[in-house]
């Protein structure tokens, strides 16, 4: 957190004050609504929304695709790459993804099937979540 010091001289007395300036929030790369499609699935391609929020290597967020949306169980970002799980009641997803050039591309799977996947970032806000 940076401080300013703000001082007022009287004659011989000092009296200082620090004032706190806002701390900047740093967003990651992968903070905001993600446009994504999903390949490879029982349904045929899908696609899908990502409102991602991320803290250094922590991910957390939301999925909101034609079947329905959650919440993100857990996700990470390490060396470029994503891994986001999300429990639902159809089963267990995982998508993987490797992020270059402000994209993602990977694979997903479940317990029954995998496919492909990529996503293109739409906007770094995530308030337009339904």
């Amino acid at each position: 957190m940076k401080r300013r010091l703000i001082c007022l001289c009287v004659g011989v007395w000092v009296f200082a004050a620090a004032a706190s300036a806002p701390a900047k929030d740093k967003k990651g790369p992968l903070t905001g609504t993600w446009e994504c499609q999903a390949h490879g699935g029982a349904q045929g391609d899908m696609a899908f929304t990502l409102f991602l929020q991320q803290n250094k290597e922590s991910v957390a967020g939301r999925i909101s695709s034609p079947i329905g949306g959650t919440e993100i169980s857990s996700g990470t970002f390490k060396k470029n790459m994503l891994e986001i799980d999300i429990d639902t009641p159809q089963g267990n997803y995982v998508l993987l993804a490797k992020f270059n050039k402000g994209e993602l591309s990977g694979h997903w799977s479940n317990d029954t099937e995998k496919g492909a996947w990529e996503g293109k970032k739409k906007s770094d806000s995530i308030n337009s979540q339904p």
